[in-house]
Formats: C-alpha cells, sequence, structure tokens
C-alpha cells in the first residue's frame, strides 16, 4: 500500500519537475531569439511562479482604481524610471512561452504606430479574445480587413458630417434640461453625459436614439456597460480568464444584438435606388453602410466598434472637464468670455466655424485631454521578428528584440504625466505638469508623440475631429446656460477600464444668473 502511495507521489514530482525544466528550455531558447534580434529590457520580478501572481496584481488595480500607480510601480521596481535618460520599458514573462513588453517611451510608441506600423497590429490573439463583442471591425483587425474597414468608414467623418451640429443641439437640449433649474443642487453630472453620449451616437448611427436621456436605466445602455466591463477584466486576468464567468457578458451580448438587429434589417432590406435617394435627406452611418455592404456581419461589426469609440470617449473626456472646471472658476469665467465674445449674449449656437476659432476652449479640451487621455492603456502584438528602439542595455537606449507574438502594452496615460518629458518649471513654463492648466496651452506645445490622445499614424483615430467638435459644441451650450459650477467634492481618481473615468462620478452644482443670490 505505502509503495503504491510513493509510486503515485513520486510520478506527480516527476510531471512537475519535468514541466518546469521545459519552461525553462524553452525560455531559454526564446531568449536566444530575442538576443538574435536585439536586447532585452529589465524585467518585473515576481513573487509567484512562472510569474502567475502578476495577472492578479494587475486585476485588482483595476479594481482598487491603481492602473497608473501599478504601471508607475513597474517602471519604478525595474528602474527604467531613472536609467539615465529613463526608457519607461520592461518586460514580463510569464508561464513557458509569454513575453509582454510595457512601454511609455515615445519613441517605442512612435515605432509601433507609424515608423514600424507594418510590424506591429492587433494580433491574432487579441482578435481572438475580442471578437465576440466587436467582431472583424476596424479595432480588432490587421492587413487587408483593417485597410477595408478603415475606407469603409472614412466617408462617414468628411467635414459635412462632423459640422451636423442640429443633431448634437437636439441631444444638448434634452441634457440641459435635466441637470437642474440652475440652484446649484448637485446632480451626478457623468450619468447624465454618458446617456447623452449614447443618445447622441446612436443618432448618428442609427437614425434613432436609444432613448436613456429620457429613461434612465437603459436597458441597452446598461447592457453595453456590462459587455465593456468584464470584456475589460477578462483582458487582464491573463490565463485566468477562463475561468472567469461570461454568463452576464453572453447576456448583454444578446441585448445588444437585440437591440442593433431590426436597424440592421431595416437598412439592408432597402434597394440601392432607397439606400442612394438618402443621400440627399438626413443620411446615417448604417444606411452609408448598406450602401456598400450587404454583409450583416460586417454591419453589425462596425457599427459596435463606432458606437463604443463615439459614445464613451467622448462622454469620458467632458466628465473630466467638468470635474476640473468645478475645482477651477476661473477657467469658466474665462470660457463664458470667450463663448460671449463670439456669440454675444443671445444664446444663438455656435456655428462649426466659431467653434474652431474658441481657441481658450480647444486649450481646456486639449488640457483634459492631456491629462486624462481617453484611452488610458492601449496593446499592440509583434507581427514579425523586430525591434522596438529604446528600452536595452545600460541606459535603456538600445533596441530591444520582439519575436512574432510578442505583447506591447503601451500608456498615454503614463506618457504624458511624466515630468521628464516637460521643460522644467520656470518662468517661461511655470505649471506643474500633473496640474489641470488649460493657459500652458497658449505658449507651450508638446513635442512630437509626447501628446497623442488619439493615438498616431495610420490607425489614429478616424472619428477625432466629429469628437473635439462635438464636445466643443456641448461644452458652449452649458456655459451658455449657467454661469457658475460649484464643486460638491467629487476626487480625480482614476478608474481605468477600457477608457478613462472619473471613479467617483461628477458632483457638481450648476448656477444661473437669476438663482445667484
Amino acid at each position: 500500500m505505502i509503495q503504491h502511495f510513493l509510486s503515485w507521489q513520486y510520478l506527480v514530482v516527476f510531471l512537475y519537475l519535468a514541466y518546469v525544466a521545459s519552461v525553462y528550455v524553452r525560455r531559454y531558447s526564446k531568449r536566444q531569439a530575442i538576443l538574435q534580434l536585439g536586447g532585452e529590457s529589465p524585467r518585473v520580478t515576481t513573487s509567484f511562479i512562472f510569474g502567475l501572481d502578476f495577472p492578479v496584481h494587475s486585476t485588482l488595480a483595476i479594481l482598487r482604481n491603481q492602473s497608473l500607480e501599478f504601471w508607475e510601480w513597474i517602471y519604478e521596481h525595474t528602474g527604467t524610471a531613472h536609467n539615465g535618460t529613463g526608457s519607461y520599458t520592461s518586460e514580463l514573462h510569464m508561464l513557458a512561452n509569454s513575453r509582454a513588453i510595457f512601454t511609455a517611451d515615445p519613441e517605442n510608441i512612435k515605432a509601433i504606430l507609424t515608423t514600424q506600423f507594418q510590424d506591429f497590429g492587433k494580433g491574432e490573439e487579441f482578435h481572438e479574445q475580442w471578437k465576440a463583442f466587436l467582431g472583424d471591425s476596424i479595432f480588432t483587425t490587421d492587413g487587408p480587413l483593417w485597410h477595408n474597414s478603415r475606407q469603409l468608414i472614412r466617408p462617414m467623418f468628411v467635414r459635412e458630417r462632423v459640422s451636423d451640429l442640429p443633431l448634437i443641439e437636439t441631444h444638448v437640449r434634452r441634457l440641459i434640461s435635466l441637470m437642474g433649474p440652475g440652484d446649484g443642487q448637485p446632480v451626478m453630472l457623468n450619468k447624465l453625459l454618458f446617456r447623452f453620449s449614447l443618445d447622441a451616437s446612436t443618432h448618428f448611427l442609427f437614425g434613432h436614439s436609444v432613448g436613456s436621456l429620457d429613461k434612465e436605466q437603459s436597458e441597452f445602455a446598461t447592457a453595453f456597460d456590462e459587455v465593456q466591463r468584464v470584456q475589460s477584466l477578462r483582458g487582464r486576468l491573463g490565463p485566468f480568464r477562463h475561468f472567469h464567468s461570461n454568463r452576464s457578458f453572453d447576456a448583454g451580448l444578446r441585448t445588444m444584438e437585440q437591440f442593433i438587429e431590426p436597424y440592421i434589417t431595416e437598412a439592408l432590406s432597402m434597394s440601392p435606388e432607397e439606400l442612394e435617394s438618402r443621400l440627399s435627406r438626413s443620411d446615417t452611418f448604417i444606411h452609408a453602410l448598406a450602401r456598400h455592404t450587404r454583409d450583416r456581419k460586417v454591419v453589425r461589426d462596425q457599427l459596435v466598434a463606432l458606437l463604443l469609440a463615439g459614445r464613451d470617449t467622448t462622454a469620458g473626456t467632458l466628465s473630466w472637464l467638468f470635474l476640473e472646471l468645478a475645482k477651477n472658476p476661473r477657467v469658466v469665467e474665462r470660457l463664458r468670455a470667450e463663448i460671449f465674445e463670439f456669440l454675444g449674449q443671445d444664446d444663438r449656437p455656435p456655428t462649426y466655424q466659431e467653434i474652431k476659432e474658441m481657441k481658450y476652449l480647444t486649450y481646456t479640451i486639449n488640457e483634459t485631454l492631456r491629462l486624462y487621455p481617453v484611452v488610458p492603456f492601449n496593446v499592440r502584438a509583434a507581427l514579425v521578428d523586430t525591434t522596438l528602439p529604446h528600452g536595452a542595455g545600460p541606459d535603456g537606449m538600445s533596441p530591444v528584440g520582439c519575436t512574432k507574438g510578442t505583447g506591447i502594452a503601451y500608456s498615454t496615460l503614463t506618457m504624458q504625466r511624466r515630468r521628464d518629458l516637460y521643460p522644467p518649471i520656470s518662468e517661461s513654463f511655470p505649471y506643474d505638469p500633473h496640474d489641470w492648466v488649460p493657459d500652458r496651452w497658449a505658449t507651450w506645445t508638446p513635442k512630437a508623440w509626447n501628446f497623442i490622445p488619439f493615438n498616431g499614424g495610420p490607425r489614429i483615430c478616424i472619428g477625432q475631429q466629429f469628437a473635439m467638435v462635438e464636445m466643443a459644441y456641448t461644452v458652449v451650450r452649458i456655459l451658455q446656460e449657467f454661469d457658475q459650477i460649484i464643486d460638491y467634492g467629487s476626487r480625480r481618481i482614476l478608474h481605468a477600464d477600457i477608457i478613462l473615468t472619473p471613479a467617483e462620478g461628477v458632483k457638481v452644482g450648476l448656477v444661473k444668473r437669476d438663482h445667484k443670490a
């Protein structure tokens, strides 16, 4: 009996040791391949075998609203924030063959997004993980599939579409009506902004608003938020994502599909002549898609991708902007003075050209995007054996070898908050980089690739101008309506899922002139 027990015990130990040995053999082989391409960046050391504790700490950082601190810890821990010029590039090895590089280096990000664009893409693993949500859309594909998606979408973001201000006005007026009578009573503005942005985005895409401003607990909005939450969480769990329940994710997807399907059916049932006739009337994105493809899946995937980009990015940035305005009444006064300079006191809507000419308004939006970039963390994968410009060598300035399949995570949030990328505080640059000060933009211009809130290169955000116009128009209309924004103590705590939002919301009071004491 004892011999039988020991035989099984020895077998388990033998299998374990054999597996460990195979891991180190494969790691050694991979390291040799890396060194043939370039060098290695400093490694993140972990406490558990094969780095399996890293995804746990990464996930906990998100749940505790400490993602920025976690990334900063990576660079402090590996010494890459202080190795001479500071390469801000480190790497993690997990299991047998998994290697991820973390970077907040402008030259590395520039290489990924433009100078070595063909070497890096979303990769098969990312596509596999996101296909249930975003399918084969512009955000999940590479090569011809990505290029075709981009060409399909581009016509909807020409200036005529971007400057469709009456569409935005419809939903802004409804938003303002829910912001209170102007007596300064507290309102959770971030919730209203997300409902507003969802209505404007669905109107633009489908030709019909989901009506979340009219019905607070929109079933579609709730499902959309839950799908994003689970998708983001699973992405951080690494190999442990297979143990996470998909029940709420699948239910959310079903609700989304039930909402979207009737619009797709209606658009695809129209004849080419009917679709063409809409060009002279109010056209929508779904009808523009239907003119170019009859593939239901293509239409569905592009709609969901642009809904994610159009709704959440705008609402997230506006949430941060109004959180800061509440804490900076002088900026509110300057913005209102500029608005009145262009539009007078009659509260008429601004034109597209007037919005573009309001410099201080642009400074305010840019400053918000600088400190709170809407997509704080992004990923790519090496599509071929290649290198990144920085990260290896004693000073971190030598190329890092990247074998095909290597994951690259880059952070605009971390990069845009790096003090060493800004001039020293002086008479010509008097503002701390970590402070929200729109005035800095009057005399300071960031260096190339140090400020990329919309990414850059061939994959630069195709809806950038639409987002800027929508945000600027919304700010103008709200500040025409309200004279003062009261701060009710909302803290600048960063919550990073797919996008960056204020963790505790934006609790403010809005005051009209008639209600001032």
